[in-house]
């Protein structure tokens, strides 16, 4: 069969049935740049495509989650998971018959702006652009779909489909001011509509990613040893599933038990996401995906008991885990780095690589300066841990009497 006389509708799972209150691949908005479409591939199969083919995507595997990456093989990272993002994301569209690889590919690339080192990263960056508008990863990650990753001889960036991009935009929610206008300057020729609430694949994605890290962490702080089983049950959510397991298995080692203890509390919590999405679009009867945009809440989420216990567990994490000394310790001195290296290029732009450095026009000016710290900020943001360590030490040992400290 010639390729123009390919049925798509038989190709996978791409163009089959889908609920109504989905988002429909043969209804896109289309691209900023308008392509040939795919015989084989729906416009959401192939922005997954692009994304898991990009620079970005692979940077993720040296990008700290929240242990610097070379503590260990088996904590995650950005890339780990994103991985575990998609799967969950993938399990509650496939529920409610969304579009699976809109889902999927939001998952993958909700990650792409993250600093090296996690929000210490962030937080650093963001200190040391404040007279330059400042830092935001969600922003960051637009900027690099949009603009920085550079494949492709007709455009730059990923030129993906308006509902990645607006899942991207809207995936935690409404935008509101400042942060609308930047992502409106980022992309002027789309209306994204942020106001408003993505669709339920954003959606999924977003509170897929608070899942994943939830679990994760635990699973991670057990692994440190920074986090122990006793400390757990501190959380009544934690102690209801550790009682569950120790019923069923009496004497279960406490690896396995840690283990057991994420399986059951990923099931849980989308369990409860499923039984309370589908009360609410009982409740809102939504009869396209613009409906769900137009909603007055989200309605893919968590129920209100279990939002409260997972705002507890957040706590916990954050007073255990995140803020642990040892952590923190480890942190500070990411921030450092980070501060340094931004410190560094400004002085002496040169020391950038010339591919990076010849997209900056220098121009008279305070907005000449801005789009010098712009174009800094994109290039750290960049940067994986492992790298920007080592342009810390060779900073450092050219210039070490510019007040360079040693890096983490």
């Amino acid at each position: 069969m010639a390729t123009d006389e390919l049925d798509v509708s038989r190709i996978g799972f791409g163009f089959t049935d889908r609920a109504v209150f989905a988002v429909d691949p043969a209804k896109t908005a289309g691209r900023v740049f308008p392509e040939p479409e795919s015989p084989t591939r729906t416009v959401y199969q192939r922005d997954r495509d692009r994304i898991i083919h990009s620079n970005a995507f692979r940077r993720l595997k040296h990008k700290t989650q929240v242990f610097i990456s070379d503590e260990g093989d088996h904590y995650r990272t950005r890339l780990t998971h994103s991985i575990e993002v998609a799967q969950i994301a993938r399990s509650i569209a496939r529920a409610f018959r969304l579009d699976e690889d809109l889902t999927e590919a939001l998952a993958l690339a909700h990650d792409f702006g993250h600093t090296p080192f996690g929000h210490a990263g962030e937080r650093a960056l963001d200190a040391a652009t404040s007279d330059f508008g400042g830092f935001d990863h969600n922003l960051q990650s637009l900027r690099v779909v949009s603009k920085m990753e550079r494949r492709y001889p007709r455009f730059d960036g990923l030129n993906l489909s308006w509902e990645t991009l607006e899942g991207l935009a809207k995936h935690n929610g409404p935008v509101a001011e400042p942060l609308a206008g930047r992502i409106q300057h980022l992309l002027p020729s789309l209306e994204l509509k942020l106001n408003g609430y993505a669709s339920l694949e954003a959606q999924a994605a977003a509170i897929s990613d608070d899942i994943a890290y939830d679990t994760h962490d635990i699973d991670d702080g057990l692994r440190s040893g920074l986090l122990t089983l006793a400390q757990l049950r501190q959380v009544p959510l934690l102690r209801r599933l550790l009682d569950g397991i120790e019923d069923e298995f009496a004497g279960l080692d406490a690896e396995r038990t840690g283990h057991e203890l994420s399986r059951r509390l990923i099931t849980l919590m989308v369990e409860d996401v499923i039984a309370e999405t589908q009360r609410r679009l009982q409740t809102y009867q939504p009869d396209s995906a613009d409906a769900v945009r137009a909603a007055s809440q989200p309605l893919l989420c968590f129920s209100a008991p279990f939002s409260f216990e997972e705002k507890e567990l957040k706590e916990f994490l954050f007073r255990s885990l995140y803020r642990h000394p040892s952590l923190m310790q480890r942190m500070v001195a990411a921030e450092k780095i980070v501060q340094d290296l931004f410190a560094a290029y400004m002085s002496n732009i040169e020391e950038i690589p010339g591919p990076w450095r010849h997209q900056f026009a220098p121009g008279p000016g305070p907005m000449g300066e801005h789009k010098k710290a712009r174009m800094v900020a994109d290039y750290i943001a960049g940067m994986t841990d492992s790298f920007a360590s080592q342009e810390h030490r060779r900073l450092h040992r050219q210039h070490g009497s510019s007040g360079l400290d040693h890096p983490v």
